[in-house]
């Protein structure tokens, strides 16, 4: 390349930086603290409550299960696999040979614990989302408002979502509810909306003809026949919320994120090798149950 367009390219890379430099920076972070504080404050007659009577309601749940007989519940898991799986042996098999393990490493309680906030995360993103998924599939106007929310929180680094948590509900449990809530909510959205969308229309069509109203055609005919898909969503919306379990123990949240942690901060393999097994046990044993139930037999 000759000499001269190369001192031109550099002379007009430090023009634009020259340039650029000269535009003021845009608050944007301290706009967001603003709205962050603001939001804490107004709101804190809400928050509060939240995190004193939902923060102890969790905490007793997970408790009740650690108080349970462990063998109890091993073998309710090992039954219950035999018979959703077609009584078929392979689950149950996992699971015994699974929950002794994690029973033998000492981490039941915190499995309980984590089994807990899964659960509660759970049910809260699918009793949020798949109204909202439902509302998206009968109009274009809040899909196309919805969609790019939904790309922002699927998007956003799950370590974001702590900031916000911590700043609402102070450290806990709540707070990992409350970032794995937002982390684990769209797929189940999405997968509702595009289940409505797939119903065959001649279907909802003869349903019409035959005087159905919005409520039995939707809750008759279109959730009916969506089950699958919608389920698939929700199986996501499982995992996604047993892979905060690490991140949420960084604000506090007790179960088997917290050894991870801790051998992470200590670099210490073993234990933390330990409940990263009990982790994808617990995980592979939720994701078959969810996947038996929605299948078609």
């Amino acid at each position: 390349m000759p000499h001269y367009l190369v001192q031109t390219e550099t002379v007009m890379e430090m023009g634009w930086r020259k340039m650029f430099d000269q535009i003021p920076q845009i608050p944007f972070a301290d706009w967001i603290d603003i709205a962050v504080d603001w939001i804490t404050n107004t709101f804190s007659f809400i928050f509060n409550p939240i995190r004193n009577e939902f923060g102890d309601f969790i905490e007793w749940t997970a408790k009740i299960l650690s108080e349970i007989p462990p063998i109890i519940i091993i073998l309710l898991v090992v039954v219950g696999a035999f018979f959703i799986t077609g009584r078929k042996f392979g689950l149950a098999i996992f699971s015994l040979i699974g929950l002794i393990f994690v029973l033998n490493q000492g981490l039941w309680s915190e499995m309980m614990f984590t089994f807990t906030l899964v659960l509660i995360s759970s049910l809260l993103s699918v009793l949020i989302g798949v109204p909202v998924g439902i509302i998206m599939a009968k109009s274009k106007i809040v899909e196309s408002i919805m969609l790019p929310i939904l790309d922002l929180m699927q998007t956003m680094p799950a370590f974001v979502y702590l900031i916000p948590a911590v700043a609402f509900f102070s450290i806990g449990m709540v707070p990992g509810v409350f970032a794995s809530l937002i982390f684990a909510t769209p797929p189940t959205v999405r997968f509702t909306n595009l289940a409505i969308r797939q119903v065959s229309t001649e279907i909802v069509e003869a349903a019409e003809a035959f005087g159905s109203t919005g409520f039995q055609r939707l809750f008759k005919v279109e959730l009916p026949m969506s089950k699958t898909t919608i389920m698939a969503g929700v199986n996501q919306t499982v995992m996604l919320s047993l892979s905060m379990v690490v991140i949420a123990s960084m604000i506090g949240a007790p179960g088997l994120g917290r050894p991870v942690l801790s051998a992470l901060q200590r670099a210490n393999a073993g234990p933390g090798f330990v409940a990263g097994i009990s982790i994808v046990i617990l995980a592979i044993i939720i994701d078959r149950f969810i996947q038996n139930i929605y299948k078609d037999k």
